[in-house]
């Protein structure tokens, strides 16, 4: 299977940095931590210097793959208004797609050690946008009334912190919370903590 350098419905063609995380991106979703550099370089088409001189290793590569794949689906979330229950809404439905997107839910099965690394260790690129999204919306929803005062910093990186265990954890509990109530347990979560 061989990477159009340009993207359905798009004018511009693939940078080689797209051509190579969208390899690795049909790769990981197969493979899982499996996948190999070389693997990559080939169903993007460069060779192995070409991806090595964007990226020292696989790890560096997924890493910036995971990067591009949560600020894509947030991006691509719409979302209903500027109170607290459109802003719960919105958080729910990022939630549920980063859980059942490919690769970001592969990766959770596959290699608990590069999520723990960009996930628990240290704020990543997409954790300090989503945390920078999540503060301007809690400001928003505190001026309309339907958020508790508070620093909107500070909240946004708790609802931060309960929404991503709640998707890492998901299949721990599966059979306790069947989709709908998991979904409306995480809402009831999230409203509860946001309600003045």
């Amino acid at each position: 299977m061989s990477i159009s350098n340009t993207a359905p419905g798009d004018e511009e063609p693939r940078s080689i940095d797209d051509q190579i995380l969208d390899a690795a991106a049909e790769l990981v979703a197969v493979l899982g931590r499996r996948v190999q550099l070389a693997e990559i370089a080939r169903r993007a088409g460069v060779s192995r210097p070409t991806v090595y001189r964007r990226w020292p290793d696989v790890r560096a590569l997924v890493g910036a793959l995971l990067t591009r794949e949560v600020l894509s689906t947030v991006e691509r979330t719409p979302r209903g208004g500027t109170d607290r229950e459109a802003l719960v809404e919105w958080i729910v439905e990022v939630a549920v797609r980063m859980r059942d997107h490919p690769v970001l839910g592969e990766l959770l099965r596959s290699d608990a050690d590069l999520i723990h690394e960009y996930v628990v260790q240290r704020l990543g690129t997409s954790q300090r946008d989503l945390v920078d999204q999540l503060c301007a919306a809690v400001l928003a929803g505190q001026r309309g009334g339907t958020i508790r005062a508070g620093e909107p910093a500070e909240i946004a990186a708790m609802v931060l912190l309960i929404t991503q265990s709640t998707v890492q954890s998901h299949r721990m509990v599966a059979d306790l919370l069947p989709e709908a109530a998991w979904r409306r347990e995480l809402s009831i979560a999230l409203n509860g903590y946001l309600r003045p």
